[in-house]
């Protein structure tokens, strides 16, 4: 039976995650808003308007549509900034060896981020040529928590939805994957991804092993 492997980018690949936060932080503060922890795993996987219109609810703030569209362009700005910084040495702990034992085993591999930069942050990491298919927010009309980034995802590499195995950091994102009847690994604590089917601290911890096993 072939299998695939979907993973996300923002704190599973790089930790463009906190580079995210960063940049929402900076925002928030203008509206008298501190971003907090729990409001930090509310925002990963969320699309960059949803993002906004969160953290606009809860500085209890209305702004007209131009405002909305400038304040995207400028958290962008600032994320980019910090993006531009990155090299092939921003990957996290075991990221290199998990794509090596990937290619080992022919493992087809494809893309499934929230992030409108994914290929300009795969690009700087030196990873773009490793997936098969890249599907980001510029791809999908539907971000996550809805499927359609991780079914588009499985088309792209041919595999069926039911034989992937999707890598993922945010509770968004693990829905997303369920919804989409595949397998989930949820990188990071377990009590902040409570549906995930189990848990890797990094990609590196991942036991191939299994991998026959993960999908019934």
């Amino acid at each position: 039976m072939k299998k695939g492997i979907i993973l996300d980018l923002d704190g599973v690949i790089c930790d463009t995650a906190y580079f995210h936060y960063l940049a929402w932080k900076q925002l928030a503060e203008e509206y008298n808003y501190e971003l907090t922890h729990s409001d930090n795993e509310a925002l990963k996987g969320v699309s960059r308007a949803d993002s906004l219109r969160y953290i606009l609810e809860k500085a209890n703030v209305s702004i007209d549509a131009s405002k909305f569209e400038a304040d995207l362009v400028r958290k962008n700005d600032w994320y980019l900034k910090l993006v531009d910084t990155m090299s092939e040495e921003s990957v996290l702990p075991g990221v290199r060896e998990f794509f090596q034992r990937c290619a080992i085993k022919r493992i087809p591999l494809a893309l499934g981020s929230a992030s409108k930069n994914a290929r300009l942050v795969l690009q700087k990491v030196g990873l773009l040529h490793t997936f098969h298919g890249i599907v980001d927010a510029g791809t999908v009309t539907n971000g996550k928590p809805h499927p359609e980034t991780f079914l588009e995802a499985a088309k792209l590499i041919n595999i069926k939805p039911e034989n992937c195995i999707v890598f993922e950091d945010s509770s968004s994102g693990v829905q997303a994957a369920k919804s989409a009847n595949m397998y989930t690994v949820g990188v990071g604590i377990p009590q902040d991804l409570p549906m995930a089917d189990e848990y890797v601290t990094n990609l590196g911890e991942y036991d191939f092993a299994s991998f026959e096993m993960q999908i019934a």
